[in-house]
């Protein structure tokens, strides 16, 4: 009998033994052996991290959420990169980044690029809050919601003009050298992925000026609509205008240079951590007789670049315009457990000669040189960059 309450009670005791040890263990890692500790409790540095959040979640003298805690950490740990490309968005940010890459945000309605002082307004969008409320191209946002804006990259600074819809900012604009502020209310925007016109040589040849905004999703379905309807109305040349375009996605890079490219590379991408790819064109290009020139300024950037590269280093048009941005890496967005999203810089891209337009790294490079340059002169009712371009298209025509 007793033998048998003995081992009824070595029994009951066995499990609470064994949790109490689990629990001692798991306070004290170190004392596990390595490939246990590894599978169980991860790495050095991340039971450093999971010790410093839960001693600063416990113990600072205010309460601050875990996930706000952990968000900060990310950031801090992309920032500290060094690299104005990558970033870290949190859940609410990584939904508006999916609006953007759909066409479509809540702000103001304008295109921007990166000035010393803040942001310099490229584009104002027809009926925008912006619009309404006076912004031109040429305006430079040196403050936006109270915050001064020089010095900041650019995704951070447009992060102070975004917001919900039907909120307010006040934008601080240098104009001519004077100061105006600005109360601008946030709307859905959505971008006009494409727009275009007929345009005419000196001897009356209709060309079709067509400019893509964006590398959106399905961007280059619209703009290859666009283009055949231009040509049905008997355009004889295409002027892409790619000028203020910051890029988007690099399969609709390719996928807008295969309406010009029949076949053969478009860009080779190589990253440290993944094979290195060339991407060729898709097929169904427009016929190769319809001469083809690439509008381009230093707001043309990544996907923007890399289309304007490709046409130039495979002899299907020529480049008119200003040196372009000079941007050779691109980015992978890799969604995270919580909601949020990491958008990394994992390599960089070459065009068909083998010339990556970047700097260093992730600095910036020497972009895409025009064959013919241009410059438009705001003060004119004209756009002189067009005006080179109908000329080249001319003599492409002789």
């Amino acid at each position: 009998m007793l033998r048998r309450l003995a081992a009824i009670l070595i029994a009951a005791l066995v499990p609470l033994a064994l949790v109490a040890g689990g629990i001692w263990l798991g306070g004290h890692p170190d004392r596990l052996p390595d490939p246990i500790r590894d599978a169980l409790v991860g790495d050095d540095e991340v039971q450093l991290f999971a010790e410093a959040l839960d001693d600063v979640n416990g113990d600072y003298y205010r309460e601050v959420p875990k996930a706000e805690l952990t968000d900060k950490a990310i950031a801090g740990m992309v920032d500290a990169l060094g690299d104005r490309y990558s970033h870290y968005f949190t859940p609410e940010q990584f939904q508006k980044y999916l609006r953007d890459t759909n066409a479509q945000f809540t702000g103001v309605g304008i295109e921007v690029t990166e000035h010393e002082r803040g942001l310099e307004v490229m584009r104002v969008y027809d009926g925008s809050p912006a619009q309404r409320a006076g912004l031109k191209p040429g305006d430079l946002i040196v403050a936006a919601g109270g915050r001064r804006l020089a010095g900041l990259p650019s995704e951070r600074s447009s992060s102070y003009i975004r917001g919900p819809e039907g909120t307010s900012v006040r934008l601080v604009i240098v104009r001519d050298g004077r100061r105006i502020e600005r109360t601008v209310e946030r709307a859905v925007v959505s971008v006009p992925v494409v727009a275009s016109r007929m345009r005419r040589t000196a001897d009356g040849t209709k060309v079709a000026q067509v400019a893509l905004s964006t590398f959106s999703r399905g961007a280059h379905g619209q703009l290859r609509e666009e283009i055949d309807t231009r040509l049905k109305q008997g355009a004889e040349a295409i002027l892409l205008d790619l000028r203020h375009n910051g890029g988007g996605l690099l399969d609709e890079a390719r996928l807008v240079a295969s309406i010009f490219i029949p076949e053969g590379p478009i860009v080779t991408i190589k990253g440290r951590n993944q094979p290195t790819k060339t991407l060729t064109a898709a097929g169904g290009a427009i016929d190769e007789d319809i001469p083809v020139v690439v509008l381009v300024d230093g707001g043309t950037a990544s996907a923007s670049e890399i289309v304007a590269g490709a046409i130039q280093d495979r002899g299907r048009g020529e480049v008119v315009g200003a040196r372009t941005y000079g941007k050779g890496v691109f980015q992978e967005v890799q969604r995270l457990s919580n909601g949020g999203a990491l958008d990394l810089t994992v390599g960089q891209y070459f065009l068909p000669s083998g010339r990556n337009l970047g700097g260093t790294g992730v600095d910036r490079g020497g972009g895409v040189k025009p064959d013919v340059r241009a410059k438009d002169d705001p003060d004119t009712r004209r756009d002189e960059v067009v005006d080179e371009a109908l000329a080249v298209v001319a003599e492409q025509l002789r």
